[in-house]
């Protein structure tokens, strides 16, 4: 089917990317204030959360929520940024999908770290408001403040630092468009 480039279907696309970008911003602003009652909102039914790393993985509304509960029981206070961000729309008007530049500071068992993530999403109205159907989490690093130096220098190979093991973080060294440059498998 032709794309529909009337003025009145752009000006929709408009909107809803000023909608998406608002739902971007209120997850950082739910997740730093653990507002538990205006979480629900940010998820489809059925949304699925997941990390490249396969520690969070959740499907379903309340699935997602208790998750976010158990990493609220380890982590203090935290701030969540967003930088750019890229929203594509197919077909489906009331589909997207994204990818979302961010960090985050935050305590973790007491400890300051800094996270920098990012974020491939997709997007679905759902009872006429936006929200998120998938989140998938992709760590350049989560480190203690102490070793966020060391963590961009000698310590490369171990930029994910946020549990009891030290490992290799998601991006980019495991990007096969960074394999591919740098003439990795």
């Amino acid at each position: 089917m032709p794309a529909d480039n009337s003025l009145e279907a752009r000006l929709r696309r408009v909107e809803d990317r000023i909608a998406i970008e608002e739902l971007i911003a209120r997850y950082g602003l739910v997740m730093d204030d653990r507002d538990m009652d205006g979480m629900p909102g940010l998820f489809t039914e059925d949304v699925h959360i997941l990390s490249r790393d396969g520690i969070m993985d959740a499907r379903g509304r309340d699935a997602v929520v208790e998750l976010y509960r158990g990493r609220f029981a380890v982590l203090g206070p935290s701030n969540h940024f967003t930088h750019d961000r890229i929203i594509r729309f197919g077909d489906d008007p009331d589909e997207a999908s994204g990818i979302v530049l961010s960090h985050a500071e935050m305590q973790r068992k007491g400890e300051p770290m800094l996270a920098a993530i990012r974020y491939s999403d997709r997007y679905r109205r759902e009872d006429g408001e936006w929200r998120f159907a998938e989140r998938l989490f992709d760590f350049f690093y989560y480190v203690p403040t102490a070793e966020y130096l060391d963590a961009l220098g000698p310590g490369l190979a171990t930029r994910m630092r946020a549990y009891d093991e030290a490992t290799g973080a998601d991006i980019p060294e495991k990007l096969a468009t960074w394999r591919a440059y740098y003439g990795g498998e």
